[in-house]
């Protein structure tokens, strides 16, 4: 049986959060869904928790990520898609053999997009259990584009730097998943990605907890932050990465939010990045 541990801890943001706010990157765990191996103890963070956790950080709307213990199973997605009312949708992965129908009603029941994975599990075991790499997406993309799909990536910044440019070319919205975890803000894969974001042909998801900080901790990242809103604010998501599994002690999801409202300084941005971007490209609506 796969161990089980609480769902971390969300303190309430000093920051006033722009209404209809968003956080584009999160997971639920259900012990009621069955799950497949996992590299990690699974968080309680039932849709009941996830729903607590919004409504403590002042967010009306998240998107849910589909955990790797789940593989191609959506019904522990489906099941809390569809108690977020609209106010929640999801990232799946399938492959080529999906049938048209199933991907027709994942997008009636707001799954918006699906998943492509290159990261290595730890170990050195190859991609994460269950997980889909993009060798996948060519074959897709023609059922991507006509649902208005897009496609996420999570990958490290060097493989995001080469595989990008040949995506892009598919005529998928392409998201990048946590900054692409570059070596600091002076990476050279980095700044391609940042090419990609002036072009507006990739978004970036602006979380932080999975980027190397070293000794310094967070506010060695601050000019990865920067630099991406410099680059195309149009572009940039902000995502917790909550309930952060395989972190200890994981981070507190309203000190992340803070974090990033501090930098950012700015209330007419913060809206655009939390509430504006989020609503175009995962057509949420009132």
């Amino acid at each position: 049986m796969t161990a089980r541990v609480a769902a971390p801890p969300v303190s309430a943001p000093r920051h006033a959060v722009p209404p209809g706010a968003c956080d584009v990157h999160t997971h639920v765990f259900d012990a009621r869904f069955p799950n497949g191996p996992s590299p990690y103890a699974l968080p309680e963070a039932t849709p009941a928790a996830h729903a607590a956790m919004r409504t403590t950080l002042g967010l009306r709307r998240a998107v849910l990520v589909q955990p790797a213990p789940y593989g191609r199973d959506p019904a522990c997605l489906l099941d809390a898609l569809a108690r977020g009312k609209g106010a929640l949708r999801g990232v799946m992965i399938a492959d080529a053999t999906v049938a048209d129908a199933t991907l027709e009603a994942w997008h009636a029941a707001g799954i918006r997009a699906l998943r492509f994975v290159e990261m290595r599990a730890p170990g050195g075991t190859g991609r994460y259990p269950g997980s889909i790499g993009t060798e996948a997406l060519p074959d897709l993309a023609p059922r991507l584009r006509a649902l208005g799909w897009q496609a996420h990536l999570w990958a490290d910044a060097a493989q995001c730097a080469a595989l990008l440019p040949g995506l892009a070319r598919l005529g998928v919205p392409l998201v990048v998943d946590h900054l692409a975890m570059p070596d600091g803000p002076s990476d050279p894969a980095f700044g391609a990605l940042l090419g990609h974001l002036r072009e507006g042909t990739a978004w970036i998801k602006a979380t932080l907890c999975r980027v190397p900080r070293g000794d310094a901790g967070y506010a060695a990242l601050r000019p990865l932050q920067d630099r991406l809103v410099a680059a195309n604010p149009d572009r940039v998501l902000w995502g917790s990465d909550w309930p952060y599994v395989r972190m200890a002690p994981p981070p507190d999801a309203g000190a992340m939010l803070d974090l990033f409202l501090d930098w950012l300084g700015d209330p007419h941005l913060a809206r655009r990045i939390l509430v504006d971007n989020p609503a175009a490209l995962f057509g949420f609506d009132d």
